[in-house]
């Protein structure tokens, strides 16, 4: 049965190649009492734990979807990183693909040389925005990848930027020659 619930993702995981955290963000529902959920998101022992097993069902795998521990697991293993993205078992399959897949496509137009560790850690700050702007608490803000890349990334600047310097210089040439013209007609 599919939920009702805006609340559609649980965690959304950048793992390293050895199975450690790079990022991490675990969203718990506001309504949901589901114990689980909350010890969950709430205990970094028992995130790094379950990160930990999840890492090893998942390594090596030739499968992007899985049910691991009561979660929908659709992941994609790159290089020296995998992304993961976990919902209930109660949600549609397809949303949460929409959404996995608007993720790391996003990255992929963000990362131009490519999503790997060395990437991601360079660019962290665009990594977390992208997420940011896919994913809100849990809630599916936006399923298109280049809406999000559009707005993570700044737009090339066609304006030449004028040097300060250039600018303070020729504001006094400016006033030094009316002064100048000033004077020289009072005299």
């Amino acid at each position: 049965m599919s939920s009702l619930s805006l609340y559609s993702v649980q965690a959304v995981l950048i793992l390293d190649s050895a199975g450690k955290r790079v990022y991490a963000k675990y969203y718990e529902p506001p309504h949901t009492g589901a114990d689980k959920y909350k010890a969950l998101s709430k205990s970094l022992k028992k995130q790094t734990e379950f990160e930990k097993q999840l890492f090893q069902k998942t390594h090596k795998q030739d499968s992007e979807v899985l049910i691991f521990e009561d979660h929908l697991v659709l992941y994609k293993e790159y290089l020296d990183v995998t992304l993961y993205l976990l919902g209930s078992m109660e949600e549609n399959e397809i949303v949460l693909q929409q959404a996995f897949n608007a993720f790391k496509d996003s990255l992929d137009l963000i990362l131009n040389s490519g999503i790997d560790k060395k990437n991601i850690q360079e660019n962290y700050d665009m990594v977390l925005l992208a997420i940011d702007e896919t994913i809100d608490d849990g809630i599916i803000l936006e399923t298109d990848p280049a809406t999000i890349a559009s707005r993570v990334t700044k737009p090339p600047s066609n304006d030449p930027q004028m040097d300060l310097d250039k600018g303070l210089l020729g504001a006094w040439g400016f006033a030094k020659s009316k002064l100048q013209e000033r004077l020289q007609q009072g005299i």
